[in-house]
């Protein structure tokens, strides 16, 4: 102890541990704190011991830039983009944008940005941020979002405004999920080596990531999901999509907000058109969110870009469904499962026509979007038969979208893929029953379908009003059970093995199978590679785990079993699996009914 003194003069503390006052209070509070501090030892083990053994890789994860710097960068591009564009819409949206920055004054707290599709959310919500993290000092900005293709797309513009991608040293927007893909380090790339170092523990200006990242690691009990953690103080957090968030998890999720803005120096921002009324939960009733843009119901009216029509009563058929997406060569139809999906693509009988659901592969999903987004813009012909994957955020633009009944919330969300960029006078977004179709397998999903058909059945619904979006969530909360897996009772036990097992936004009965018969003949042959590694034990490490990510579909467990009985499904490793079933182009290994997600993809 004397030689460690003597190396480490601060080493023994001054006086004994004060704890703050916060922790006095309510036992969730010293979870959560406990989980912090063991989340900086955690990282600064690792990087201590890094930093000694190999100093090079050390000096590589050091970010670029701090937020003051981006937020100068920004606030430059911003000004010349605004100066190329006019009419009433770029108007709107500077009004929306200068309301956000003004708002960026304010002390640090929980904050609400209420935006109407195409309103200019994605970049109103980062100027905010890296002004307001400029303003007071705070470290970085952290963006999370429900899918996987806005985290894409979210963190290609961020790159478009706050790096050059001709320097190397510019690298300053972390991208963090599932479908990103691990180097195995033997190829130096700057971008890349930074970008995987950075992973490890979010310490990086900007993050874009996935909700499920997020709060995995705000209830995991994993050193590799809790070393990140910590990063969370002093930053700014945007929940892109609110209501996205699963309501059987949102009294553990918003206690750990709550306390993020209270006790650790956080900003939280719950960004999205379709504005969920938490504060009507009982435990959160004085949980009080400052508006960033107080005016918005004015703008929901000005961006009126599509009329509904109700065909509830009586339901329609598939092929009467396919008729109406007949009648305009671009159509958009979301469904709410795999099988829906199915049924109607089978009925729209279009040899060209494009699916888009979790049966893909992500890598296939993420094609499929790509294609969408060219046919539309070379103003071709493109029908295409969707679950719920595309509905919150993903940038496309048809001019009629069918949506099979579901919650108020997903149908408005779908609607804004119907007339995005304004060009019509009018979109059209049918909301129809299906004859036959499942309303989804998911009890809370289910229950806000049902409530939204008893607010249409009391009389008219304006979706354009977003009383009507707070009413829906009122309504629904009442009925929710908002910590239905007991979480906050295991968090006041200290129990984080409980915690973890518990805390599950993605149900998990499912195994994961890697597809091989998608992709280009070097992709399949490395996929086909790295599962030979992991069978036979060469192999087996998180890179290449990651690196498997973007091939693989979930199989329900039960069904699982007769596809390995049946040689559809090969054991890799315990929990992975081969699908030596047939890769459908369109759909994929189509007609297997695989694990659908409760609206939230990893």
């Amino acid at each position: 102890m004397a030689l460690a003194s003597e190396l480490i003069p601060n080493l023994e503390p001054d006086g004994p541990f004060t704890p703050p006052d916060f922790l006095t209070g309510e036992r969730a509070n010293a979870e959560l704190w406990l989980r912090m501090v063991f989340s900086a030892l955690v990282d600064a083990d690792f990087l201590d011991t890094e930093r000694h053994f190999n100093p090079d890789q050390a000096s590589a994860r050091e970010p670029k830039r701090d937020v003051e710097k981006l937020w100068h960068r920004f606030q430059q591009r911003h000004q010349d983009l605004a100066r190329q564009a006019s009419g009433p819409i770029s108007e709107l949206r500077s009004e929306i944008y200068r309301a956000c920055l003004a708002t960026a004054e304010h002390r640090l707290g929980l904050f609400r940005l209420t935006v109407p599709t195409g309103g200019g959310k994605t970049l109103s919500s980062l100027g905010f941020a890296l002004r307001h993290a400029s303003l007071h000092g705070l470290e970085r900005v952290v963006v999370a979002v429900p899918f996987t293709a806005i985290t894409q797309q979210t963190a290609a513009v961020y790159r478009e405004f706050l790096e050059d991608r001709f320097d190397l040293e510019s690298a300053t927007v972390l991208e963090h999920h599932s479908m990103m893909e691990s180097s195995d380090g033997e190829e130096y790339d700057a971008r890349e080596v930074w970008s995987r170092l950075a992973s490890e523990n979010w310490d990086a200006p900007v993050v874009v990531t996935t909700a499920v990242q997020l709060f995995h690691s705000l209830f995991s009990n994993r050193t590799s999901a809790t070393r990140k953690l910590h990063r969370l103080a002093n930053s700014v957090i945007v929940l892109d999509e609110a209501q996205s968030l699963p309501p059987r998890l949102l009294e553990p999720i918003l206690d750990v907000l709550r306390q993020l803005t209270e006790n650790y120096g956080a900003s939280v921002v719950l960004s999205t058109a379709t504005q969920p009324a938490f504060e009507s939960i009982e435990s959160f009733r004085d949980m009080k969110a400052t508006e960033m843009v107080p005016d918005y119901p004015r703008h929901f009216q000005a961006l009126r870009r599509v009329r509904y029509e109700w065909m509830i009563n009586p339901a329609l058929s598939w092929h009467e469904a396919a008729d109406i997406m007949g009648e305009s060569p671009q159509a958009l139809a979301v469904v709410n499962t795999k099988k829906d999906a199915l049924a109607l693509l089978e009925a729209l009988d279009e040899p060209d026509a494009l699916h888009l659901s979790t049966l893909l592969c992500g890598c296939h999903r993420q094609e499929v979007i790509q294609e969408v987004r060219g046919r539309l813009g070379r103003g071709e012909t493109c029908r295409v038969v969707s679950t719920q994957v595309v509905e919150a955020g993903v940038d496309l633009d048809f001019p009629l979208v069918l949506r099979a009944i579901g919650p108020l919330d997903s149908i408005i969300q779908a609607a804004g893929r119907c007339n995005r960029s304004g060009r019509l006078d009018s979109g059209r977004v049918v909301i129809f029953q299906p004859e036959s179709g499942a309303s989804s397998p998911f009890g809370s999903y289910r229950l806000a379908t049902d409530m939204t058909k008893g607010m249409l059945n009391a009389g008219a619904l304006d979706l354009d009003d977003p009383e009507t979006v707070s009413e829906f969530f009122r309504r629904l909360y009442q009925f929710v059970d908002s910590d239905a897996e007991g979480i906050q009772g295991s968090r006041s036990r200290f129990d984080y093995p409980e915690v973890a097992a518990r805390f599950r936004m993605i149900d998990d009965d499912a195994v994961v199978a890697v597809v091989t018969g998608y992709g280009t003949a070097a992709e399949r042959s490395r996929i086909a590679g790295a599962i030979d590694g992991l069978r036979n034990g060469t192999a087996v490490n998180r890179s290449v785990m990651r690196g498997l990510q973007p091939w693989t579909v979930q199989i329900y467990r039960n069904q699982a079993a007769s596809m390995i009985r049946s040689g559809l499904l090969a054991e890799v490793i315990p929990g992975l699996y081969e699908w030596r079933g047939d890769y459908d182009p369109i759909t994929s290994i189509g007609g297997i009914t695989t694990l659908e997600p409760d609206r939230l993809i990893v």
